[in-house]
């Protein structure tokens, strides 16, 4: 039974200072006030307990009570997640609405998960057999793109003393019992809660050494990022973090998709809203919300919220990670998320670190990413959740605490550009200044699963791009004339490489989704053209000759004109380079003995 624990004695916009300590826990969550407004403990001192709300402080008073919950702030874990729309603490948008209308109102209750929705189980242990931390017991067909699987909690192993015949069951219906090795009986239903501070626990984390697929040319290819691992994308206003976000979660090869809108612009999250409900899912041709959860926190919500939504879109990947499912969790965007920790630890009178941000700022967000991670979890199943975090740096720039920190914390940084974007080059990553230090681990299965050279030829392709970056340093200065035709030809290859395999069309339906196969292929072309010109180059047959035959051009085309699966295309395409090479080739050697003649 719940008891006033204090009372409210000093109010900093969602910051409340609660008379004595009273017996509070830090971490717990309370209700603040006559409209019980959901709060968490985040200091305890001798004289006072300080509380963060979840809600609006407008019109709170001192002197009001403040109510101890006796638990930490949680989230429920259960069929019903995927396909739903939370705010920052977990509370469906969508009961929510048909509660209090388009707004939330303050001190609204409503459960996190529909308690009366039956939903069909299919039982996988029986009568007599041990289950421990993880077993699976029960599955429920979730939606047509996920089976969920019912676990025993962590702090619960024994022997199963009653199993529901297959059925339809509610998720606090006792679906089984379990007989613990003190003697007592536990009941269990489909409903889990879990702090969401408490990472959830796992048998051993596992090698990093397949990617995550995301059909982007320019990510697979040159800077990947590994299932199980951690990734930043900052950008300033209108590069394309959000865009980028949408493709990965539509394409990646991950099982769920959370994606987390962390204080974003209201427009941004609405169209996150309308847009992700439309979205077909190219696996099974339905919606893609079928195995995606949406966390929507906008900007004019209350700044605290901001912070939570970060750690109840972790805990819940953690969850269906410890069902065997890889989880990629889009975050959109932390910066967001660091301003709300710098606007709290000013209400607080903390002293201030570099930009106003707090001195904890680099291990907060080395708590949200070291939540990534590949690993063997309780039931012998493996699993990984993905973090992929936008930046929003201000004027796009990267020496900024957030940027700064994050990179600390990451291992794939996807640095998106402002000239890139604004001319239209999308996805708008820099290849100058991003990197990924997970390619030297999965070296080996790009060489099982492209082909036994790509890491040579990738090599060759960013070495390309590298030249490029220095001759455009000296072409600003002198122009391009004046160089020799060696370097000339380094400039026209990159184009076909930057426009032919970097960029890449969202919208079209052939270009917006690339396999590796397909990727190797595209690759391999470039530097065959490459090569082959450069033989011609040796032979002082200038790059204006090779430009006006039009194959340049035409191997930039082949992202459009051949398909996924046409490796053929790309014969037919080799062949025309050799052939168009050597037509000029035989009529140089022609003019040559000629002018010997």
């Amino acid at each position: 039974m719940v008891t006033v624990q204090g009372t409210i004695y000093g109010i900093n916009g969602p910051v409340i200072r609660v008379m004595g300590n009273n017996g509070f826990k830090m971490h717990e969550t309370v209700l603040v006030g006559f409209e019980k407004l959901i709060g968490e403990v985040i200091g305890i001192n001798e004289n006072e307990t300080i509380v963060q709300v979840y809600e609006n402080t407008t019109g709170l008073k001192t002197g009001e009570p403040v109510i101890s919950t006796g638990r930490p702030l949680s989230v429920m874990l259960g069929p019903g997640i995927i396909g739903n729309i939370f705010d920052g603490i977990q509370r469906p948008l969508v009961e929510a609405e048909k509660a209090s209308g388009p707004f939330i109102q303050r001190g609204m209750s409503v459960s996190q998960l529909d308690l009366t929705r039956k939903w069909k189980a299919e039982f996988l242990v029986k009568k007599g057999d041990f289950a421990e931390a993880g077993t699976k017991v029960a599955k429920v067909q979730e939606t047509d793109a996920v089976v969920h699987f019912v676990m025993v909690p962590p702090d619960i192993r024994g022997e199963v003393v009653y199993v529901a015949p297959d059925g339809e069951y509610t998720i606090t219906d006792t679906i089984m019992k379990i007989k613990t090795e003190d003697g007592t009986e536990k009941e269990l239903t489909m409903l889990q809660e879990w702090p969401v501070r408490v990472p959830r626990p796992y048998k051993k984390r596992k090698e990093l050494n397949e990617p995550l697929i995301t059909g982007q040319r320019v990510i697979d290819t040159l800077f990947p990022v590994a299932k199980g691992g951690a990734a930043a994308i900052p950008g300033g206003f209108g590069t394309g973090k959000t865009m980028t976000q949408h493709q990965l979660a539509k394409w990646s090869d991950a099982d769920i998709i959370v994606y987390i809108g962390c204080g974003e612009r209201g427009n941004e999250i609405t169209e996150v809203l309308e847009d992700f409900p439309k979205l077909v899912d190219p696996r099974t041709g339905k919606p893609l919300m079928n195995r995606t959860v949406l966390i929507a926190n906008t900007s004019n919500m209350p700044v605290a919220a901001r912070e939570a939504s970060i750690y109840t879109g972790i805990t819940l990947a953690e969850y269906y990670r410890d069902m065997g499912y890889d989880v990629a969790v889009m975050a959109d965007s932390t910066s967001r998320w660091a301003e709300a920790l710098r606007e709290i630890s000013g209400r607080l009178e903390e002293m201030p670190a570099e930009e106003g941000f707090p001195a904890y700022l680099p291990s907060r967000l080395s708590q949200f990413y070291e939540r990534a991670g590949r690993v063997e979890n309780m039931n012998g199943t493996v699993g990984s959740i993905t973090i992929i975090g936008a930046v929003s740096p201000q004027g796009n720039d990267f020496s900024e605490p957030v940027t700064q920190n994050t990179k600390r914390f990451i291992r794939c940084f996807w640095a998106l550009d402002k000239q890139l974007a604004y001319a239209r080059h999308y996805p708008a990553i820099n290849w100058v200044n991003s990197y990924s230090e997970y390619y030297e681990d999965m070296k080996k299965w790009y060489r099982e699963n492209a082909d036994s050279t790509f890491d040579i030829k990738r090599a060759e392709l960013l070495r390309l791009l590298q030249e490029e970056n220095k001759l455009l340093e000296i072409v600003k200065l002198i122009g391009s004339d004046i160089l020799p035709d060696e370097q000339k030809l380094i400039l026209e290859v990159s184009k076909v490489i930057r426009q032919g395999f970097l960029q890449q069309n969202a919208y079209h339906e052939v270009d917006t989704y690339v396999p590796v196969k397909k990727q190797y292929y595209m690759m391999d072309t470039i530097l065959i053209l490459y090569n082959e010109c450069k033989k011609l180059v040796e032979r002082n047959i200038p790059v204006s000759v090779i430009r006006k035959t039009g194959i340049f051009d035409e191997v930039i085309r082949m992202k459009y004109a051949i398909g996924n699966d046409d490796s053929e295309g790309f014969e037919k395409l080799v062949g025309k380079i050799y052939e168009v090479l050597n037509k000029i080739s035989d009529d140089y050697g022609t003019q040559e003995r000629k002018s010997l003649l």
